[in-house]
C-alpha cells in the first residue's frame, strides 16, 4: 500500500504529463503483480462499485475524532480524504503496513455491515500518506490528474508495445491484468479478446487554424455537420453488443435501446449519440437527462429517445476496413446501413460544397440552424488512432458570450481546495416587487434580481483565479459549508457553446460548456445582461422551435 500512497502523493505535485509518464512507467515496471494491476485499475476504471463511504467514515469518526473540530477542518481543507487522513488518531502499536492487494481483498470481501470496521482497521495500520490514498482508493477518485490514456501510455512506454495494441484488448481484461503484464513483460501470449466486443481507439479531429487554409482543395475533403451529441463507438458481435465513449468508456447500461437496435450484427462502428424526436435533433441538454443514469426507466427511453448517426465503418465482419481511405470506408458505411437498417440510426450526411465561400457561408449560418459546426475529412485519410495532422479538421461555430454577475463560490478540489475556484453566476431578471423572495440583488439595481444561468471553474490564470479568491472572502455575506453567497458585485465575461431551456434552473436556462472568458473589474453590475439576453442567444432547435434545415432532420 505504500508505494501507492508514495505514487499518488508524487502525482499530486508533478504539474507535467512527462512527469507523471515517468513516474508511472517506473511504477509499472518495479512494482509486484498484482499490485501493479489494482493500481492500474484504480487509475483507470476504479476497483470497487460504490461503496457507503460518507456512511461508514461518519461511523468511524464519531468515537475517534470531535464532530465539530472535523468539520470545521473539512471545511478549511476542502477534502475529505486528507481531513480524515490528517486527523486519524495514530496508535501506538501498529501492524505492518498492508499491500494493496491484501487492502483490496479485505475490502472487497467485507460484507456491507463491515465495511466501516474493515476501513477503520486499515487507517489503523497505515500512515497519514496510507490513510490519504486508501481512501482515495475506496473513493474511486484519486484526482491525481491521470487519464486513462496516459496510464495505458505508460504501459506502452514500460512494454516497447504500442498504445493502440493495448487499447484493443483493454476491453477484455479484467483487474488486476496479470495475463496483459505477462504479455508486456515478454512472459506471456497477448491477450484474446476473443468474441468480446472491444473497443479500438478512435480517429480524432484538429481544430482548424488559420494556417490549414493555405494549401486548402474543396476537392480534396468532404464535409458533414459536427453534431452536438457525444462521441461513441458501437462494437456489436451477434447478441454481444457495447457503447463505447470517446474515451473507452462502456456507457450500454445507460443506452439499452440503442444495445438492442444491434443486437445480431456484427460490425465496429463510430457515430455520434443524439436525443431525437419527430425527425429532429433535440439539443444537448436533451442527451444529458440519460448520461451517467444508473437506471433507466422506461419514461426516460420515452421521453428522450436516443439515436445515432454514424459516421464510419471501421470492420465489417471479420474485415478491418481502418486502413481504407476514408471514402472507400464511407461507401462501404452506406452499403451495409442500406443492407442492416438498424433502428434507432441513420448515416451522417455529406454536406455539399465547392469552394471555400461556400463552406464559409455554410459555417457560418450553423448556429441559426442549432449545430455545432463543420466537420472536414480528407477523402484520402485512413481510420488512425489518436489526433493525426492533417487529415480531419473540426471547425466549431464562435462562442457565445455573456456579461453575468457572480452569485456563489465554492471550494475547489484537489490543489484547488484552498481556494474558491468554482463559481455560480447569473443575469438580472426583471421583478414587479424589489422586496419579493429571491437571489441577492439589494440596491444595485432595482426592480431585478440574479436568477443562475451556469456553473464554471476553468478558463481563469492562476493569478486570476487568487484575485477572484480574494474578492469572495471579503465580499461574502452568507456562507453554506464551502459555499459562500457573495455581493453582487462582480461581473464575469462568461463564454459557452450555447444555452438551452431547463426545468432545474430558476432562470429557465442552462448554458452548455461554460468557461469564464475574462473578469470584468471595469464594468458595473447593474449593466451585466439580462435574462432577456440570455433568452435572445438561444438558436435553432434550442429555442424549442425545429430548424427548417433538411441537414437538422433525420434521415427518413
Amino acid at each position: 500500500m505504500q508505494p501507492f500512497a508514495l505514487l499518488l502523493d508524487t502525482l499530486t505535485t508533478t504539474p507535467s504529463r512527462n512527469g507523471k509518464l515517468a513516474l508511472l512507467t517506473e511504477y509499472f515496471r518495479t512494482t509486484p503483480d498484482p499490485d501493479r494491476g489494482f493500481a492500474l485499475a484504480a487509475l483507470t476504471d476504479g476497483l470497487f462499485p460504490r461503496l457507503p463511504l460518507r456512511r461508514s467514515l461518519a461511523t468511524l469518526l464519531e468515537t475517534r475524532v470531535d464532530p465539530v473540530l472535523y468539520a470545521l477542518s473539512r471545511d478549511y481543507v476542502g477534502d475529505t480524504a486528507e481531513t480524515v487522513a490528517l486527523m486519524w488518531p495514530e496508535t501506538s502499536l501498529r501492524d505492518p503496513a498492508p499491500r494493496l492487494s491484501e487492502t483490496v481483498a479485505a475490502i472487497a470481501t467485507a460484507d456491507p455491515p463491515q465495511i466501516a470496521a474493515t476501513l477503520g482497521h486499515l487507517l489503523d495500520r497505515l500512515d497519514v500518506r496510507g490513510r490519504w490514498a486508501l481512501l482515495k482508493l475506496v473513493g474511486g477518485a484519486p484526482r491525481v490528474g491521470v487519464s486513462a490514456r496516459l496510464a495505458k501510455t505508460a504501459l506502452a512506454e514500460m512494454s516497447g508495445h504500442d498504445v493502440s495494441d493495448i487499447e484493443e484488448i483493454w476491453h477484455a481484461l479484467t483487474p488486476p491484468y496479470t495475463d496483459l503484464f505477462q504479455w508486456l513483460d515478454g512472459k506471456g501470449a497477448r491477450p484474446d479478446a476473443g468474441s468480446t466486443p472491444v473497443f479500438r481507439p478512435l480517429m480524432l479531429a484538429h481544430a482548424i487554424e488559420e494556417q490549414d487554409w493555405t494549401n486548402f482543395s474543396p476537392e480534396e475533403f468532404a464535409a458533414e455537420w459536427k453534431w452536438d451529441g457525444i462521441r461513441v463507438q458501437i462494437a456489436a458481435h451477434g447478441p454481444h453488443v457495447r457503447i463505447f465513449s470517446r474515451t473507452g468508456d462502456d456507457i450500454s447500461r445507460t443506452f439499452p435501446d440503442v444495445v438492442s437496435a444491434f443486437e445480431g450484427l456484427d460490425a465496429l462502428l463510430d457515430g455520434e449519440l443524439l436525443v431525437a424526436r419527430r425527425g429532429v435533433v433535440a439539443p444537448f441538454n436533451d442527451l444529458q437527462q440519460r448520461l451517467n443514469r444508473k437506471v433507466v426507466t422506461g419514461r426516460m427511453l420515452k421521453e428522450h429517445p436516443a439515436h445515432v448517426r454514424l459516421y464510419d465503418l471501421l470492420i465489417d465482419g471479420k474485415t478491418d476496413l481502418r486502413e481504407l481511405p476514408f471514402r472507400e470506408r464511407r461507401t462501404s458505411l452506406e452499403t451495409w446501413h442500406a443492407r442492416h437498417a438498424p433502428p434507432l440510426t441513420d448515416v451522417s450526411p455529406l454536406v455539399p460544397f465547392a469552394s471555400r465561400a461556400e463552406l464559409d457561408r455554410l459555417w457560418s449560418d450553423a448556429r441559426q440552424e442549432g449545430i455545432e459546426g463543420l466537420m472536414l475529412k480528407r477523402w484520402t485519410s485512413p481510420y488512425l488512432s489518436g489526433r493525426p495532422r492533417g487529415h480531419w479538421f473540426k471547425w466549431k461555430r464562435a462562442a457565445l458570450t455573456l456579461d453575468c454577475v457572480l452569485m456563489y463560490a465554492q471550494r475547489g478540489s484537489g490543489k484547488r481546495s484552498s481556494y474558491y475556484s468554482d463559481y455560480t453566476f447569473g443575469v438580472w431578471r426583471e421583478i414587479e416587487e424589489p422586496t419579493a423572495e429571491g437571489a441577492p440583488r439589494g440596491d444595485i439595481y432595482p426592480g431585478h434580481e440574479l436568477v443562475p444561468v451556469g456553473k464554471a471553474y476553468s478558463g481563469m490564470t492562476d493569478a486570476e483565479l487568487m484575485e477572484i479568491d480574494r474578492f469572495v472572502r471579503t465580499h461574502t455575506v452568507e456562507q453554506f459549508g464551502p459555499v459562500r453567497a457573495v455581493e453582487p458585485r462582480l461581473v464575469l465575461e462568461v463564454a459557452f457553446d450555447a444555452i438551452f431551456p431547463s426545468a432545474r434552473h430558476k432562470s429557465g436556462l442552462a448554458m452548455r460548456f461554460p468557461r469564464i472568458h475574462r473578469i470584468r473589474w471595469d464594468k458595473p453590475p447593474h449593466e451585466a445582461d439580462t435574462l432577456d439576453a440570455a433568452r435572445r442567444l438561444m438558436g435553432g432547435t434550442a429555442a424549442g422551435n425545429p430548424t427548417s434545415n433538411p441537414a437538422k432532420s433525420l434521415s427518413e
